[in-house]
This record gives structure tokens, sequence and C-alpha cells, in this order.
């Protein structure tokens, strides 16, 4: 094996047109991996599994840039957190109202509504939810009273358009429309014309008001949901969660296990097939015949026993993933090493008396650089691609959205037969990009420091 220099290599690499792609393709992702870290907070990432963090989403929402390709668009899921707020005073009684002004122009009916609040107040109280229609006509939803308090206190609910209150108070007023709204959900009677079953576009304002006993007494928190059938850029899964947050956290988990594997694997590798090469004899033969038993292994079964019986933690797989990934790097760093060892500067070092490991870590492994890149490139791919077969099992880290836990939810849930494909191609896409990268890199490192394939 000739030696080859770092400035050879860099000029020969920047000639590859396929290895630019891969460090483009990677730049991205790196950089993708950085806004993902420092961007989005970290709780969206511990509270992936958290059924109560995304209650307020869809389930199983549309991307919302899927609109611009329909002549009816569907109903786009709306978060509504800053309220026209007003306060009065009428004789003894504090009023306090918050107003949502909602443009909903959508050739089919909302999933539901969701109004969450937080109240301070002492005494009686008194909640009123109205909604002014694009018609003019004014429905009564809702008129309770919240839990009677001594002092001041915080209450904290959330009023669903399945309540049966609501129901109650608009089938009171069915007069007020020419068809029958028997059967018929909230958001359907809401959202529908008066003289037939369809969808009636235009400004609805949903007014909320709160009748206190003091004057201090006020909704402090006020936030109104309308759940529609599309929402963020990747849309949503079953349980609701944004499966464009999980796509980019899975672009950091995605390179860390690739380049922790990879790298790891690479320098046992060839440390312990260098050093097996060196030594030669008795040692070598031992050394090699331990790297069969272990290449003879079938992975693949036996990452699945591993994880079945000890642990599913992404860093005990991590842990298993590097043991199976060294040994067929051992075997070329060997041949490799007993080609390098009989060379005159090697040879020279041990007549001086120097010592073994200074020979091997000196004037050996300088020699096999060029191969360890390329090895880490190709290897990282392979590392990524079993982490996501694992996961795609169920035997992956639930607790971590890698993209493979990301299809391993859509496969239990059935999303290619309901045809949720936006539940299944971007994983797989985000995949497919990643390992592509590292193999572009990997087969311009691997042609240049290859002799045959340089040839």
């Amino acid at each position: 094996m000739s030696s080859i220099t770092p400035q050879e290599i860099k000029a020969e690499f920047l000639k590859s047109k396929i290895g630019i792609t891969g460090i483009a393709i990677l730049s991205i992702l790196i950089f993708t991996s950085i806004i993902v870290i420092t961007v989005i907070p970290v709780d969206t990432f511990k509270e992936w599994n958290n059924p109560g963090n995304w209650i307020s989403y869809p389930k199983v929402a549309i991307p919302v840039w899927v609109n611009l390709f329909l002549s009816e668009k569907i109903p786009e899921h709306k978060i509504l957190n800053i309220p026209n707020v007003n306060y009065g005073v009428s004789g003894d009684t504090s009023i306090t109202s918050h107003q949502f002004g909602v443009n909903f122009d959508y050739g089919d009916f909302p999933n539901d509504f969701i109004y969450e609040f937080s109240a301070k107040y002492s005494g009686t109280t008194l909640l009123q939810m109205d909604v002014i229609r694009p018609d003019g006509i004014q429905l009564k939803l809702l008129s309770t009273s919240l839990p009677y308090s001594d002092s001041n206190s915080i209450h904290s609910e959330r009023i669903f358009s399945t309540d049966n209150a609501i129901r109650k108070n608009l089938y009171l007023q069915s007069n007020k429309f020419l068809f029958s709204i028997n059967n018929l959900s909230a958001e359907d009677i809401i959202f529908s014309k008066i003289e037939n079953h369809e969808p009636l576009k235009g400004n609805y304002i949903f007014l909320i008001k709160m009748y206190g006993s003091n004057s201090e007494d006020q909704i402090t928190e006020s936030r109104l949901i309308i759940g529609g059938k599309a929402f963020g850029i990747m849309g949503t899964d079953e349980l609701r969660r944004d499966l464009a947050a999980g796509l980019l956290w899975g672009t950091p988990l995605a390179l860390f296990i690739g380049l922790v594997v990879a790298i790891a694997s690479v320098i046992m590798g060839l440390l312990y097939g260098v050093y097996a090469g060196y030594r030669g004899k008795k040692t070598d033969e031992t050394m090699m015949r331990f790297n069969d038993v272990i290449y003879a292994l079938p992975a693949l079964p036996f990452l699945i026993i591993l994880s079945v019986t000890i642990s599913n933690s992404i860093f005990v797989m991590i842990g298993f993933l590097m043991v199976f990934g060294w040994v067929g790097i051992a075997k070329v760093a060997r041949s490799m090493a007993l080609q390098i060892k009989i060379r005159g500067y090697v040879e020279a070092a041990n007549m001086m008396g120097q010592k073994d490991s200074k020979i091997v870590l000196r004037h050996i492994l300088p020699q096999l650089l060029p191969y360890a890149f390329a090895s880490i490139a190709i290897s990282v791919p392979a590392a990524i691609t079993t982490e996501a077969g694992l996961s795609f099992l169920g035997l992956g880290d639930p607790s971590f959205p890698t993209w493979g836990q990301i299809l391993h939810d859509a496969n239990v849930y059935g999303a290619a037969a309901r045809g949720l494909w936006w539940w299944i191609m971007p994983p797989g896409i985000m995949i497919a990009i990643t390992g592509l990268a590292f193999v572009f890199i990997g087969n311009a490192l691997d042609a240049i420091v290859n002799p045959k394939l340089k040839r």
C-alpha cells in the first residue's frame, strides 16, 4: 500500500463529484442538527412520549402545504393564544371578556374545538361562552359556575366541544336552523349554514365572559383551539405528536448513533487488526480465530436477542453495534499491517529496540488513517439502518424520537393501510438521504486510498 499524504487525498477528493455531493448533504444535516439543538426546546424532546404535551394538537393531521394543491382547502388546525381582552364592572359584578377571531375559509368542518383557561377569583363566578357567526347569528354555547373558593385561588380547566352542556345548549337553539341538527356534532352545527349542512365561510368570534364578585377576579390565561385536519410542515401522528419535531430531533440522534458506532468500531478494529498482524505467529492466530467467531455470529438476530433480554436503551444498543462492527475492519487492518511491518523503517525501528506499542502507533497506524476515514464514512449508514431496523421491530428505545421509532409507531397504528403517507415517507427519506451522504463520501475516499479502485 503506497503512502498518500493528506494534501493528495484532499486534492483528489475535491475532484470527485460524488464526494462533493456527499459533503454538501452532510453539511446540511449537521447544520440542521445544530439548529435543532439550539432552537427547539429540549422539553419537546423529553416529552415526546407524554400524551399531555400534545393534547392541543390534532390527531393524524395532514401537512398544511397540501392545501396549496387542493381546490377545496382542508381545515387547518388553529391554536389562538392572544385574545382581545376587555374588563368592565356592572354594579358589584366584575366582567372579564376574552374574544377570539377565527377566519374560517375551508370546504369541510373542523374536527372539534377546545377552550383552555386559567382564572383567578374568590367566591362564586360564572363563565359564559358564545360564538358570533359570519351571518350575525349568536349562539350560546356554555354557561357554567366555576368551583366556589373562600379565598383567591387559580382554577384551570379545558372545555371541549364534546361537552354535553354545549350540545344541549345548541339543540335548544335548533329553531335558528332550517334543517335538523339532531345527531350533528357541536362543531358541525356552529360552522354550518342556516339552510343546509354545508360549511359557512367567514369570520367567527368566540366570546368568553367571566362574571366575578370582586374587582380582582379575572381570566389570567386563555387559549382557543380549533381542531383542524391539517397541521404543521409534516403533519401529526395518531398520538397528536408534531412529526416535524420528531424528524428534526431524529437528525442529531441519527448522526450521533452513526458516528459514535462507526468511529468506535473503526478504532477498535484498527488497533486489534494491526496488533495481530504486527505480532504474528501464535498471537495473530489466536486473535484472528476469535475474530472469526465474532464474525460468524448472525448480527441482527443476536442484536434482537440482546435487546430483548438485556435492555432496549439506545446507549446499550450503541454498545451492541460496536461489538459487531469492528470485526471486518480488523481483518483488513491486519492484512495491511502484514505488508507495512516488512518495510525498512519498521524493521529499523524494531532493531533499535523501540517498544511494540510505539512502532504500531507511530509507524503503522498513521499509514492506515486514509483507510480509517473511508471506513468510518462507509460504516455510518450501516449503524443508522441497523438502529432503524431494530426500532422498527419494536426493540428500540421508545423515549428517543429516532426515525426508526417513528416508523415503528406508524406500523403499529396501521399508517400504510390508512393512507397516512406523511407518517411513513419522511422518516424513510431521511434515513436514505443520511445514508447516501456517507456512502458518497466513503466511496470517494475509498477510490482514492484503495490502489485497485484507483487503477
